[in-house]
């Protein structure tokens, strides 16, 4: 970290609170879709972040991974999203589309830093380069958070989606796992075979935010 800039630490802010808070607010509105108002209720349908951060999940675990990585990983959480499966009119589509929010969500803020930074472009010169460096650490963050959430193993969203499609028995099986989801996320990471998995995908995504900023380039 010797070379560390810490000017783009202080631009990784924003994208760090925007890209987990709305990941969990598009699965209260997804929720509520489909018959949950509880994360309504509790006022939880807001992208004010206070209402999201989670002292250890927000700020501490990203930041610690972001400064470990020199900028190029990051990985956290917000405060789960109130939400009552049972109050579904469909409870599979519901928990299925509820789990495949966060990652859709993702996707779109790619999509909306794209767009940032091609803006950026015919910005005055002393705004254009942080707008730049933001835009492309909002897109490095979604593209990791899209593709680490797609993972089939619970708490994950990937895990939800795939318990989405079993039976109840089955369900009960694949849950005894969720206890341990982090520990194996964080076994996979430093054995370094997490990111020759996801990386592939995570590139995909960016050459293709990379090919849209081009265009206009």
């Amino acid at each position: 970290m010797e070379n560390f800039d810490f000017a783009i630490l202080f631009l990784a802010i924003l994208p760090i609170l925007l890209t987990i808070t709305f990941t969990v607010v598009a699965s209260g509105y997804v929720a509520r879709y489909y018959g949950d108002r509880t994360a309504e209720i509790m006022g939880r349908l807001t992208i004010n972040p206070l209402k999201h951060i989670d002292l250890i999940g927000t700020i501490v675990l990203p930041l610690i991974m972001f400064l470990l990585s020199n900028g190029q990983f990051i990985f956290g959480w917000g405060k789960p999203m109130p939400i009552n499966p049972r109050n579904f009119r469909n409870p599979r589509m519901g928990a299925r589309m509820v789990a495949i929010s966060g990652p859709i969500a993702s996707l779109l803020m790619c999509l909306g830093w794209t767009l940032i930074f091609i803006c950026s472009l015919w910005m005055p010169e002393y705004f254009q380069k942080p707008m730049q460096i933001m835009s492309v650490l909002g897109i490095k963050f979604n593209a990791i958070f899209c593709v680490l959430n797609l993972i089939p193993i619970p708490p994950l969203d990937g895990g939800r989606f795939v318990d989405s499609f079993l039976s109840a028995k089955a369900s009960m099986q694949y849950r005894k796992l969720e206890p341990y989801g982090a520990w194996i996320i964080l076994l996979l990471m430093a054995s370094g075979l997490l990111g020759f998995v996801i990386n592939p995908f995570i590139q995909l995504i960016l050459n293709i935010c990379n090919y849209l900023i081009s265009l206009f380039g």
